[in-house]
């Protein structure tokens, strides 16, 4: 069963890094997906409802850094206290700072521009924009929340109601992001991509812990034998 999660795992980062990389070219190049990136904006901008602004900028607000910062720390800390084990806050922990980190370097190296600032709502942003981080980063932390859940006790309800709750969230905040004018959908996409990437890779290394724990575990009780 291991073994079968492992090689899922492989599949998921492989597609996922070819998908992230082919989407990374087509925003330093402006074609294929990328090329539509402007009458998608435009789209959204023609749809804003007034009404509907505050709570989209209320869920951006979600996606922030400082805020996802604050409820990792938060979280960290109730899943040492009721759990009694450092490894599930430690998992959170190395998967928020792989996130920042992936967002970080991958701005800097693919260098793209945001869309105007005269169609922002809200504070312009003056850093680059591929990939978003606002989707990125909160993707990462619902769903790996979502994934320590499954890992409960809770109910099968329980747990398949936060998954959609941590879908839900994830895809609303990237959409804000382009919405709101700060992000080209081709941004909010590769966030999207690079955050399921990292999580298969996550997943992935905890298997084969798993399988060399199993493995010394076989050897020991085969030589008591």
């Amino acid at each position: 069963m291991r073994t079968a999660r492992v090689v899922a795992g492989l599949a998921v980062v492989g597609l996922g890094t070819t998908v992230f990389a082919n989407l990374a070219d087509a925003a330093t190049e402006g074609d294929d997906l990328a090329a539509f990136d402007p009458q998608l904006t435009t789209t959204f901008m023609n749809h804003r409802v007034a009404a509907l602004t505050p709570l989209v900028r209320a869920i951006t607000h979600l996606g922030e850094i400082w805020v996802l910062t604050a409820l990792t720390i938060v979280v960290a800390l109730l899943l040492r206290f009721f759990t009694q084990r450092w490894r599930p806050a430690l998992f959170l922990t190395v998967g928020m700072l792989g996130a920042a980190a992936l967002t970080f370097g991958f701005k800097l190296l693919i260098g793209r521009h945001r869309p105007d600032a005269s169609i922002v709502v809200g504070t312009v942003s003056t850093g680059f924009s591929f990939p978003s981080g606002h989707s990125l980063s909160s993707a990462v932390f619902f769903l790996l929340l979502a994934a320590l859940l499954w890992h409960s006790n809770a109910t099968r309800l329980t747990k398949l109601a936060g998954t959609a709750a941590a879908l839900l969230l994830s895809l609303a905040i990237g959409l804000s992001r382009i919405y709101l004018g700060y992000h080209w959908a081709t941004d909010v996409l590769a966030g999207w991509t690079l955050a399921l990437t990292w999580l298969a890779l996550l997943g992935t290394v905890q298997s084969l812990k798993g399988e060399r724990v199993r493995g010394g575990e076989d050897r020991d009780r085969a030589s008591l034998g």
